[in-house]
């Protein structure tokens, strides 16, 4: 992951005086990682959920059993109700959420390995987008962590 879009999202929130939470489902804390690697990220980054299983997702960030059961945790509606959870449960004025499944096993026709939701929660504004990632479970994993740190820095920008 480069370096600069990290730096790029850090100078942002400290210039906004924005604080960051995340929730995590196939990337398991990776993108936390990343983001407590940069110096001083204390100053705007809470914390992160990380919510492999259903039951987790219900109970940190108060997913309905609804949404998972209709629509399942791969899904735009599990996404948003993920990031606005962390929102909620850390606090913090912008959050990001992804939910996929970066294989190589788990996919469905429906829902292939690759297919992965990204969720962004700044006030009342939240932006979901579906990727379609190929590549390994590594890199599945962390271009939906790169694609993520985008749409907050879209969203912060507004």
């Amino acid at each position: 992951m480069s370096s600069d879009i990290l730096r790029e999202l850090a100078e942002l929130l400290l210039k906004k005086r924005m604080t960051l939470s995340l929730a995590e489902s196939c990337t398991g804390g990776k993108l936390a990682a990343v983001i407590t690697d940069i110096p001083g990220a204390s100053e705007f980054f809470l914390g992160c959920a990380v919510t492999y299983s259903n039951a987790s997702k219900e109970k940190l960030l108060k997913v309905p059993h609804t949404v998972l059961e209709r629509y399942g945790a791969v899904s735009a509606e599990t996404a948003k109700k993920m990031a606005e959870g962390a929102r909620d449960a850390f606090g913090s004025d912008i959050a990001g959420a992804i939910t996929g499944i970066a294989g190589p096993g788990g996919g469905t026709p429906e829902k292939p390995v690759g297919t992965v939701f990204i969720a962004a929660v700044l006030g009342k504004t939240t932006k979901c987008e579906k990727l379609e990632l190929n590549g390994s479970r590594d890199e599945i994993r962390n271009a939906a962590a790169e694609n993520l740190i985008r749409s907050l820095i879209d969203l912060a920008s507004v």
